[in-house]
């Protein structure tokens, strides 16, 4: 059996976690792990599946609604133990500032592009599996 990666997309637009679906594909590139995706449109429901544990990489939108992917990830950032790495949807390339203020591992732009979303998903799931070696 293959090993698997969780990665949660938090979204409260179907369209943008579809884009993110489809970047991925079953994997973002041939050394990390096929990708299973936990999908979230709420703010409750990602420290949910949070608390749950098992989450290799957070998949944040910063242009949600109610709470941005901004917001959010400073959050867990700050209140849970062993957060997963976070790669953060920004609405523009001037927002990269604000993904570093949220302590974002990664983050991109929206739309979301395919080679530079798989590129830098599947660098984070290297780094976890890193760390985890």
């Amino acid at each position: 059996m293959q090993p698997t990666a969780t990665v949660l997309v938090y979204s409260d637009d179907s369209n943008t976690r579809e884009q993110v679906r489809l970047a991925t594909g079953r994997r973002p590139a041939p050394d990390v792990p096929v990708v299973e995706f936990l999908e979230c449109a709420t703010p409750a429901a990602v420290l949910k599946e949070l608390d749950k544990g098992g989450i290799d990489v957070c998949v944040l939108d910063g242009e949600a609604v109610p709470m941005g992917g901004m917001g959010m990830c400073r959050q867990i950032k700050d209140e849970v133990f062993e957060c997963p790495p976070v790669l953060l949807l920004i609405g523009r390339p001037q927002d990269a500032w604000l993904a570093t203020w949220s302590r974002a591992e990664a983050a991109v732009t929206l739309p979301v592009d395919p080679v530079e979303f798989a590129s830098a998903l599947a660098s984070l799931l290297r780094s976890k599996k890193a760390l985890s070696a």
